[in-house]
């Protein structure tokens, strides 16, 4: 007969009601994994999930045999292709393109400048969508583009939302956006804010670029207000709750 652990697990603290007490703890140990801990040991997740690792290791032979998890050769335990193939018929049916690209049209159509939305992507962001600005000079970054993530604002605007520590990322959530010049190429300036989605979960980050010697001070003030209103704006449309 199983034990029973003198401290509830996770699972048990969380429980579906009248939902099933496996299923529950599957489900936990699938939340064990993020992107600061995409590998976990056995030792890993019975102490995150508050189980006994004879019952993870049931759970996980469940979890591997549906291509959930993936066991590594030394022990340790990786998401499984499932997981992607169920991410892609979520992201199939659930797109952000009809909320995002009106708001980058808006935006360029409002500054004249360049627009577009950013993904973090591991260690590296993508540019998802991208409005160009008329103007003949302008960086020339297209959607589908990765970049750095800890180089120009909109990947400073990610980690900072994700997260990120040090006096930068505190600024920058007190702030609620980055402005700054040169930060990823000498010649390109970015404004960037969160956009965020129901639960306050980080979708992206809304960023305006243009060259630097197209950046005055009042230029500047009006664009960060004009970034700001149009990522609160599109926070709002998909599904942010309120501060």
């Amino acid at each position: 007969m199983p034990r029973k652990s003198a401290q509830p697990s996770l699972a048990d603290q969380s429980a579906a009601p009248g939902g099933v007490a496996a299923v529950d703890r599957a489900l936990s140990l699938l939340s064990a994994f993020s992107r600061e801990a995409p590998r976990r040991t056995l030792a890993e997740l019975a102490a995150h999930c508050v189980l006994y690792k004879s019952t993870v290791l049931r759970l996980l032979a469940s979890l591997e045999h549906a291509g959930l998890v993936r066991r590594q050769p030394d022990g340790a335990y990786l998401l499984g292709a499932e997981v992607a193939r169920l991410y892609g018929v979520y992201d199939s049916s659930f797109s952000l393109e009809p909320l995002v690209l009106p708001a980058l049209h808006a935006l360029t159509e409002a500054t004249g400048e360049s627009a577009a939305f950013h993904v973090r992507q591991g260690d590296q962001r993508v540019c998802l969508y991208r409005v160009d600005s008329p103007h003949p000079i302008r960086d020339h970054i297209r959607a589908g583009d990765v970049l750095p993530l800890d180089r120009g604002t909109g990947g400073r605007v990610l980690l900072a939302f994700s997260g990120a520590k040090g006096r930068l990322y505190d600024r920058i959530r007190a702030e609620g956006h980055m402005s700054a010049r040169g930060d990823r190429l000498a010649e390109v300036a970015g404004i960037s804010a969160p956009v965020f989605g129901p639960g306050r979960h980080l979708l992206g980050a809304l960023t305006l670029t243009l060259p630097t010697s197209r950046l005055d001070a009042a230029r500047e003030a009006r664009y960060v207000k004009q970034v700001r209103e149009a990522s609160q704006r599109l926070s709002a449309a998909a599904g942010a709750d309120s501060r």
